[in-house]
């Protein structure tokens, strides 16, 4: 760290009430605050307690106000029904203000919770910007969420109204969300007043007279509304973290802290200006598309990109690059996960030659950890810094990243970076202790954590307390495995249940992976641990190879089991590898490898609510079976 990161870091550390009281003089308050940080419930800090604002009006109207009504605010780009439209900010404030009146109108205020479960139209994002102009809590529901997981969310907020679409348009189907919303309200306990059903020209719904209204039919004509003061420290959202079981999750976030947070980070960690075009290519039912498709670029008064699409398929995998060109996008943020399956399918980038990307600077990766090959791909192909960056839902924006707006410190491939202001990052042995630079050990967070982390878990406080707080003292636990180099760079290599420990020697799957995945004929790896009698763990590699790979497969994974003997170390005891044509995500791209290594092992597994595609696991299984002895897995 030096220079003017250096300067900036050790501040926010050493005065973190001056250094984010400084930054909350750019967002407009309709009070202002008492205290900056109020430490009075620890673990549970709150920012800025006694202001008052409105998180839609720093999204939306003030950049109205300010005589930037006719600029662009969000950018529609659906390639799977072949529609593209652009809202200016004065548009979107409309179209949103008469939203709210609707809302309104089925008697929906402030403190109310509204779920939305929608497809990526827009839509959805007037729901969630109407919402917070009325001061209620909205929950983003993946849309085509199982019924059984959305029931649970119903359950658990109890929402007034849930706002829905009749489907939503996949690349090879159509998936119908009214019979989802429909299951789930006949299982949940909690029953909505209304539901609200946006009718898709691809698949109208039947709705039911005694409770559905038609979205067009009851929002046309409302009396547009004007954006309600609420606390700082009251909930603009709860977001149920991907891949739960038993009780939903539901983290909750603040609107001040979270509209500081975000305005700051826009500017100095991606490097974006207002009027200048940002895409995250996400989705609204994840945190980043909470945080950087919808009130993050707003904020900060930039265009923003709403994709209903794919990285591959959608036609091809040039699809992101025509999306970044046609739209003239500055800055594009996406999981790692996208980028190997274009690097995959078009491992030559020929969709990406002849294509002008004009003043593109620079991709920032999220999600799952970026390996060196990846980076370095992408790099090589598009010409520009690719910044690998961790966060999680709960944190709600970068705990690390290269912070360009403030300093273009240099990248170190493997490593999402330096600690952004505001936190401060250790890795503790299992005692709490720190653990020497370089080793191995549980990444926590150092508390008070900054402004626009979440508030707690919507009501689990005792649940909230246990998962994140009580193993470590004094530190938010984030359940990541990694080691912090000598000048400060943080390399995640794992979730802290991935490092495993092989005849008494802790390992990361995550270095194993980074070899496996810098073989030139690999796309994807995942590596995860199994039981072995005499070991007590051994690493056993899934590989799926790039597009048009003709090599015999035994040969590549004999020279992956010899590439980690070489860079490991025969103490990995990696003895087995296989070839395989997907692996199981989320879909918000997270490989799901706890559960393949419960399928590996025989105990018992269930079927992720989150995953992408079901059918892949009984490939996984038989992949899994002829790499050694396995116990039958049980599905619960």
């Amino acid at each position: 760290m030096e220079g003017t990161f250096k300067r900036l870091y050790a501040a926010s550390l050493a005065n973190p009430g001056a250094f984010w009281g400084e930054a909350a003089g750019e967002i407009a308050w309709f009070r202002p605050w008492n205290r900056v940080l109020d430490s009075a419930g620890a673990p549970f800090y709150r920012w800025f307690a006694g202001g008052e604002l409105n998180t839609c009006f720093n999204a939306v109207d003030r950049h109205v106000e300010a005589g930037r009504g006719a600029a662009p605010a969000l950018v529609y780009d659906s390639p799977v029904t072949g529609s593209k439209a652009v809202y200016t900010f004065a548009e979107l404030q409309a179209a949103v203000a008469e939203l709210a009146g609707a809302l309104g109108r089925l008697g929906v205020g402030r403190g109310d919770t509204v779920v939305i479960y929608m497809p990526m139209v827009p839509e959805a994002v007037f729901a969630m910007l109407a919402c917070a102009r009325l001061g209620a809590i909205h929950s983003v529901v993946f849309g085509g969420f199982a019924a059984s997981e959305l029931a649970a969310r119903i359950d658990d907020c109890r929402p007034k109204v849930v706002l829905s679409a009749s489907c939503g348009i996949e690349v090879k189907r159509i998936v119908e969300y009214k019979p989802l919303l429909d299951a789930a309200l006949a299982t949940a306990s909690h029953a909505p007043t209304r539901c609200l059903i946006l009718q898709r020209p691809e698949c109208p719904a039947e709705l039911d007279a005694s409770r559905d209204l038609d979205w067009k039919e009851w929002v046309a004509g409302s009396r547009p509304v004007d954006c309600v003061a609420v606390a700082a420290t009251d909930p603009l959202y709860i977001l149920y973290t991907s891949g739960t079981t038993g009780r939903p999750k539901g983290v909750v976030r603040d609107n001040g802290g979270h509209a500081v947070a975000l305005y700051w980070s826009m500017k100095n960690v991606y490097g974006v200006e207002p009027g200048e075009t940002f895409w995250a290519a996400s989705d609204i039912g994840w945190v980043v598309g909470h945080s950087y498709i919808v009130y993050g670029p707003l904020l900060n008064g930039n265009a923003t990109v709403l994709y209903e699409g794919k990285p591959v398929g959608t036609p091809d995998p040039g699809a992101f690059w025509r999306v970044v060109a046609e739209h003239d996008v500055k800055v594009m943020f996406t999981a790692p996960t996208a980028i190997r399956a274009i690097k995959r399918e078009d491992p030559d980038a020929s969709c990406l030659a002849g294509r002008s990307l004009g003043g593109f600077r620079a991709l920032y990766l999220a999600g799952e950890r970026t390996d060196p090959a990846t980076l370095e791909w992408a790099g090589a192909k598009l010409g520009v810094p690719i910044v690998d960056h961790w966060w999680q839902t709960e944190t709600g924006w970068a705990i690390c990243a290269t912070c360009r707006g403030i300093e273009a410190s240099p990248i170190r491939p493997g490593s999402a970076g330096l600690p952004v202001p505001g936190v401060d990052v250790r890795a503790l042995d299992a005692a709490g202790h720190e653990v020497a630079p370089g080793s191995i050990g549980a990444l926590a967070i150092k508390l008070p954590l900054p402004p626009g982390t979440f508030l707690g878990l919507w009501n689990a406080e005792q649940q909230c307390r246990e998962s994140y707080f009580a193993s470590f003292p004094g530190f938010y636990s984030t359940a990541d495995a990694g080691y912090i180099d000598r000048d400060g760079y943080v390399f995640v290599m794992s979730r802290t249940d991935d490092v495993i420990n092989v005849a008494g020697h802790r390992l990361s799957t995550g270095a194993m992976e980074e070899v496996l995945a810098a073989h030139p004929d690999v796309a994807e790896c995942a590596v995860f641990g199994i039981a072995d009698e005499i070991k007590g763990e051994v690493p056993i590699g899934l590989l799926v190879l790039k597009a048009g790979c003709a090599r015999p497969v035994d040969a590549i994974a004999a020279e992956c089991v010899a590439s980690i003997r070489e860079q490991i170390g025969p103490v990995a005891s990696f003895k087995a590898a296989a070839i395989v044509n997907r692996l199981p995500k989320t879909r918000s791209g997270k490989v799901l490898r706890g559960t393949m290594r419960r399928i590996a092992n025989g105990e018992p597994w269930s079927m992720p609510a989150t995953i992408d595609d079901p059918a892949i696991l009984e490939e996984i299984s038989r992949a899994l079976a002829v790499l050694g002895p396995q116990r039958a897995p049980e599905r619960t």
